[in-house]
C-alpha cells in the first residue's frame, strides 16, 4: 500500500504544448489513472476559430469547466458559451466545436472520460499545423481518426 501512496502527486503529466497562442496543459493523463479519465486547461486567445473540424467521438465524454473568459462551443448545431464557474458534458457521437469569439483570452479545464485521448494526439496536432502554410488536411484527418476523433461531413 505504501508503494501506492508513494506514487501519487499533484499534476503528474504537467506538460504544456501550444501553438499560436493556443495552450494545452496536461494535468493527468491516462498512463496515470489507469485509463479513466485525462484532464487539461485549454487556454483559448481571444477571437481565435481553431483550425479542427467539428467532429465527434464515440468512445469517451468530454467535458469542459470555464475558468476564465467564455469559450464558445457549438454541439450538434447549437451554440453554447461557457464562463467561468460553467460545465457543459460533451456526450459521445455529438458532434462538436469550440471557438473563442470574444476578445478576452477563455481557459478551460476539459476532462475526457474514459482517457482516451493524450499529449500525443496534441503534439501531432499543432506539429502539422506549424509546417507554414495551410495545414495538410488529410494528414491531420489520418491523425483524428488514429486518436477516435470522426471529422464531421463538411457543411453545405
Amino acid at each position: 500500500m505504501l508503494e501506492k501512496a508513494s506514487q501519487v502527486r499533484v499534476n503528474p503529466a504537467d506538460e504544456t504544448i501550444s501553438h499560436g497562442g493556443l495552450a494545452v496543459r496536461f494535468l493527468l493523463t491516462g498512463d496515470q489513472s489507469a485509463g479513466s479519465i485525462a484532464a487539461f486547461e485549454l487556454t483559448v486567445p481571444g477571437s481565435q476559430h481553431l483550425l479542427a473540424p467539428a467532429h465527434s467521438h464515440d468512445h469517451y465524454e468530454e467535458t469542459m469547466y470555464g475558468i476564465d473568459g467564455v469559450l464558445t462551443l457549438t454541439v450538434d448545431g447549437h451554440r453554447h458559451d461557457v464562463g467561468p464557474g460553467q460545465a457543459l458534458c460533451i456526450p459521445r457521437g455529438a458532434i462538436h466545436r469550440f471557438d473563442n469569439n470574444g476578445t478576452e483570452t477563455a481557459k478551460v479545464l476539459c476532462m475526457v472520460t474514459p482517457a482516451a485521448i493524450g499529449p500525443e494526439y496534441f503534439r501531432e496536432a499543432f506539429a502539422i499545423f506549424g509546417v507554414g502554410g495551410p495545414p495538410d488536411r488529410a494528414r491531420f484527418m489520418a491523425l483524428m481518426r488514429r486518436f477516435g476523433l470522426t471529422p464531421a461531413p463538411p457543411q453545405v
